[in-house]
């Protein structure tokens, strides 16, 4: 499916980029009147060139003034006809010009439009300039600039917004360490996806600003040892399963509203004597936390059965905690950052031992 939303969207910039390309009847009429000057200017140049040659003649004697006056007329109405002759070609130009305009056939863009250069598409941070007549489709941040005064312009706004993506490793912290885990290390993962906006704090000033959104996590927690969860009334505990597990994995998903303060050590630039102002180009730091509820809670387990193979997909709230809250924090260099982010609340509410969710991986901020 995404490669056919990509796919599609290259048809229709190729088919916005052959429509624009048709030019308009201002330009075409310009374009014609143009012709027409030229060619009676390169005559007149050609003519004179003639004049001159008769001249020279004439004071060496070669000719009288009569046969000179009679040749220089001569040269004049041949030139005279040349200029008609190919005038009349360029006014039929403009004559079926002006048809096709009374005929509906020309478009009414205006002649800047008509220098639309095409549209290029990019997936991830594009640092390139493009031209001012070119378009920019960011299928990553969802956005797209026409020429780079405008992608300029809204980059560099107080209030900017961001995709953000985020992947890597998912834990828990018992008894304030990880250490000897019931999950496994590698194996257990988290992902996140959402849309942030960045406020600058101080309008004349680019370090500080204010990062807030929403996000949709997902944990995922494979424990160790052939081993799934059981519930047991307000209890939630790992147990050995009696039979051979491929996998067994816990998932839970939530909703969340993440706010950072972020220092942004991109600093600003003078254009036309004005202070603009850009971020995510330099290093970046930000802390905060994060606040949300708990969407879904869900166990998948695969194993063999008779030779066949079976997944197991549980549903339920597991007495997981209905409400998530926690700290974050990230570091790195223009979109990409080392992120870390720790739950606050236990995993499980009433288990007797508390375990914290806690990830680390490496976030995307798509500006």
């Amino acid at each position: 499916m995404r490669n056919f939303t990509i796919y599609l969207v290259v048809l229709l910039c190729l088919f916005a980029s052959r429509m624009l390309a048709q030019e308009s009847f201002e330009t075409r009429a310009k374009k014609i009147a143009e012709k027409i000057e030229k060619i009676t200017k390169e005559e007149k140049e050609t003519l004179k060139l003639e004049v001159e040659e008769v001249n020279v003649q004439l004071e060496k004697g070669v000719i009288t003034k009569e046969q000179a006056d009679l040749k220089k007329q001569r040269l004049a109405q041949a030139r005279a006809t040349i200029i008609e002759n190919k005038v009349t070609v360029a006014q039929e130009e403009l004559k079926d010009l002006v048809q096709q305009k009374v005929d509906g056939k020309i478009n009414n863009q205006s002649s800047d439009v008509q220098k639309w250069e095409g549209a290029i598409i990019v997936i991830g941070e594009n640092n390139d300039s493009i031209s001012k007549n070119k378009t920019e489709i960011n299928i990553t941040s969802m956005k797209v600039y026409q020429g780079q005064k405008e992608k300029n312009d809204r980059q560099s706004k107080r209030t900017t917004s961001q995709v953000v993506f985020a992947a890597g490793l998912n834990n828990v912290v018992t008894n304030g360490t990880t250490d000897k885990s019931d999950f496994r290390y590698w194996g257990s993962h988290f992902y996140e996806w959402g849309l942030t906006y960045n406020t600058r704090i101080i309008k004349s000033d680019n370090l500080l600003h204010l990062k807030y959104g929403f996000s949709v996590m997902y944990n995922n927690l494979r424990p160790t040892g052939n081993r799934s969860f059981v519930v047991n009334n307000n209890q939630t505990n790992l147990e050995i399963n009696p039979i051979h597990q491929d996998e067994s994995r816990f998932k839970n998903v939530y909703l969340v509203a993440p706010v950072h303060l972020e220092f942004d050590f991109s600093g600003k630039k003078i254009k036309e004597n004005k202070p603009f102002f850009k971020t995510h180009q330099s290093v970046r730091f930000g802390i905060g936390g994060y606040a949300g509820i708990n969407l879904k809670s869900k166990q998948i387990i695969k194993y063999d059965d008779n030779d066949l193979k079976a997944t197991e997909k549980t549903k339920g709230d597991f007495n997981t905690s209905n409400f998530i809250y926690g700290l974050s924090s990230y570091i790195g260099y223009e979109v990409t950052s080392l992120y870390v982010k720790y739950d606050l609340n236990p995993l499980f509410k009433d288990n007797a031992v508390k375990q914290n969710n806690v990830s680390l991986g490496v976030r995307f901020d798509f500006n």
